[in-house]
């Protein structure tokens, strides 16, 4: 640094002061926008680690989704806090589908899934088995949607695949050997979970 770029000692009353060189004073001036700095993660990914009562037979109470207040029986846990379960279909009307683990309460109550064919429950696990048509969906809302304004057509009913109705027989035949074996377990099954007047979740037993 050269002397002229030095700070200057100036006399000021009966003191002095050194003032910086200009080149070395901050900047009064600065950009309209910041530069892009990368997100810090708060919160480590941890792997998913379920509730001790959530073991595979174990039956469960739905609190959300269509069929809140059923009583199902879990069939394995997935990923992400994922719960594979069914009615099984023939005894309430629930098929094979997947609840998220927060909306749902464990009860004592199990079933054995011994008699079920363990190569159905690998298949219906994996994530591509529920997946929609998107084609089929998107063609048929704007289709249908310009026929219900002109008064010309219904809404259609979704048929289920014969892969999926399969799969379910399969299952339900394993389930519904053990759920016989059980006294009153079918109909255990068959009633709906609700709330009366007076009744206090937080001390029920389930």
């Amino acid at each position: 640094m050269s002397s002229e770029q030095k700070s200057q000692t100036k006399k000021f009353q009966k003191g002095e002061r050194s003032i910086p060189h200009p080149s070395q004073q901050a900047s009064r001036y600065y950009p309209a926008d910041d530069n892009a700095q990368p997100k810090k993660a708060r919160k480590t990914l941890r792997p998913y680690k379920p509730r001790s009562t959530l073991q595979p037979g174990a039956v469960l109470i739905l609190l959300a989704g269509r069929f809140r207040g059923k009583r199902v029986v879990l069939l394995k846990v997935l990923d992400q806090g994922v719960l594979l379960v069914t009615g099984p279909f023939k005894i309430n009307g629930v098929p094979l589908r997947r609840v998220n683990a927060r909306y749902v309460i464990a009860t004592k109550t199990s079933v054995d899934l011994k008699g079920l064919d363990s190569a159905t429950i690998d298949k219906v696990s994996k994530p591509e088995y529920f997946s929609r048509d998107k084609k089929a969906d998107k063609k048929g809302s704007e289709e249908a949607f310009f026929k219900q304004g002109q008064g010309e057509g219904k809404q259609e009913k979704k048929e289920v695949s014969g892969d999926r109705a399969g799969d379910q027989k399969k299952v339900d035949e394993g389930l519904l050997k053990a759920i016989k074996g059980e006294k009153m377990l079918s109909e255990y099954l068959k009633s709906q979970f609700s709330l009366r007047k007076g009744d206090k979740p937080h001390e029920m037993v389930f």
